[in-house]
């Protein structure tokens, strides 16, 4: 060897085609889920495939909290407020979460407003065939149901709506660096100036 160079430690017999790792399984299984699902459908006939209803949260933490999402049941507020016993909830499809706390209006009020629409929209079979009972679907209406596939009542995020103005002379000519630095400055004096204010107050009165 001439020089200070590298020694050469070449890892060439690694065996790399040992290692590599093949799935001809997918197909199969694809199709095994597919005939899972449909007999899933089958057997839980005619209540919804994506399970019971579930209200509207938003996400936990500052990064997340803008957002929507499915929560794991309404609360007894919320049940109350539309009018459906808690015993009786999760016999109709609908999750209870006796844990959750209501933390706002607008939320509860969203979470009622979506129990009262799937109310409206709920069809109840018989418990035995031929056999009804208070609060069951008339015979009309169990004749013309079907069951729903996919998921009921989807959460969605509304658009906020963007109004159009002409923009006018005063827009134009108002500086909104000035302001904000005019009202920075004020809110740094406030105190300052009101005790400026008060002894001046005390000095006329003397």
């Amino acid at each position: 060897m001439k020089h200070n160079n590298v020694i050469p430690n070449g890892h060439f017999k690694k065996h790399w085609q040992n290692y590599v790792k093949t799935w001809f399984n997918q197909p199969a299984r694809k199709n095994r889920r597919r005939v899972a699902r449909q007999k899933k459908a089958v057997k839980i006939f005619p209540r919804p495939t994506a399970g019971p209803l579930r209200p509207v949260v938003h996400g936990q933490t500052l990064k997340y909290n803008m957002k929507l999402r499915a929560g794991r049941g309404f609360t007894l507020e919320e049940l109350k407020a539309a009018g459906i016993p808690k015993k009786l909830a999760p016999t109709i499809g609908i999750s209870v979460d006796h844990r959750r706390k209501n933390r706002s209006l607008e939320g509860l009020q969203s979470n009622v407003q979506r129990l009262k629409t799937y109310k409206a929209k709920l069809v109840v079979f018989p418990r035995r065939a031929r056999k009804f009972k208070a609060g069951d679907s008339a015979p009309e209406e169990l004749a013309t149901a079907t069951q729903v596939q996919g998921p009921y009542m989807p959460i969605t995020l509304e658009k906020p709506t963007v109004d159009l103005v002409k923009v006018t002379q005063d827009m134009k000519s108002f500086k909104a660096y000035d302001k904000l630095r005019i009202e920075r400055a004020n809110e740094r004096h406030f105190g300052a100036r009101l005790k400026k204010a008060a002894e001046a107050e005390k000095e006329e009165k003397k």
